[in-house]
């Protein structure tokens, strides 16, 4: 991995030095797929790179990460380069001062590569409407994270309104396998759902979410209970008749499933890192439907 630092640079300066990098290893800048553009503070940076690059070796990309310094100093913009042989693409740390931080936008638009998709990613905080946002503008698809909010559970409710083909949102990616499970179980007949719920740690978005996708897709009242976690741990499908259909997860890591009339068998669940959830939004660039459904769904029902 060959680091390259730049001082009190330019967005065409980044440009040249990557482009002298690429040559100088013998791998000039193609086969990278998308560009992935992660917004976060200096606090973050560390581990949505991390995420960000490791994502990157099933998706090689050009990753531009956005962190904004103090708005008050004189205007520079500093530069981390990182390419190397084994790296899945090229990494550059951008770190913005003074009016730069208000036109981010300005700064990446020259490093964005060409007639390749640009994905936003916002690890923490985001904003309250990020197709609106001047990164959001420039992106096919947008990644928040309700979970990094003061308030997840209003954050995931609040998405509904702001919604825009392209949006997704890391607490739908955690309850992926979940859904996968769920929806098998009605490969096979097992009766009609009456009602539902799901449980899952106190303030925890993905419950409510999945609790408005199983209400959706069943026609259903489905209730949201806490439980001491960790994430979700359970879902009870009450069925015409008396009988139950259960997904319990206790501890993280492995789930009971229990079908009417069937002993309960273990199936794997382990809660997700940051790297394979990223992992997953990036082998979809269209907008997500059934997302856009359920949220909505959520905002009706809340």
């Amino acid at each position: 991995m060959t680091i390259f630092t730049l001082s009190d640079t330019t967005a065409s300066k980044i440009s040249s030095t990557l482009t002298m990098l690429r040559h100088q290893l013998g791998a000039p800048a193609i086969g990278m797929v998308l560009t992935l553009v992660v917004v976060v503070d200096e606090a973050g940076q560390y581990d949505a790179t991390r995420a960000a690059t490791e994502a990157a070796r099933e998706h090689p990309s050009r990753i531009l990460v956005l962190i904004n310094r103090d708005p008050d100093e004189p205007n520079r913009l500093d530069a981390e380069v990182r390419v190397g042989e084994s790296a899945p693409g090229e990494v550059v740390l951008l770190r913005l001062y003074g009016e730069l931080t208000a036109h981010a936008d300005s700064v990446i638009m020259p490093l964005l590569l060409t007639d390749t998709p640009v994905v936003a990613w916002w690890p923490g905080r985001c904003p309250t409407v990020p197709v609106k946002d001047p990164i959001g503008r420039l992106a096919d698809r947008r990644i928040t994270d309700a979970r990094a909010a003061p308030d997840p559970i209003a954050a995931i409710r609040g998405r509904a309104a702001t919604y825009a083909p392209g949006d997704t949102d890391l607490a739908w990616t955690r309850i992926t396998v979940w859904r996968s499970l769920l929806a098998a179980c009605f490969d096979e007949p097992v009766g009609r759902v009456e009602r539902g719920v799901v449980e899952g740690a106190a303030g925890n978005p993905s419950a409510p979410l999945l609790a408005a996708w199983l209400s959706e897709r069943l026609d259903v009242p489905v209730e949201v209970a806490d439980s001491p976690g960790p994430g979700l741990t359970g879902v009870t499908l009450d069925l015409v008749g008396g009988e139950r259909l259960t997904l319990t997860r206790t501890d993280g890591r492995m789930a009971t499933l229990t079908l009417p009339g069937q002993p309960g068998r273990r199936v794997a669940l382990a809660r997700r890192s940051t790297t394979d959830l990223l992992d997953e939004e990036l082998r979809r660039l269209d907008p997500d439907d059934i997302y856009a459904a359920a949220i909505r769904n959520l905002a009706r029902t809340s």
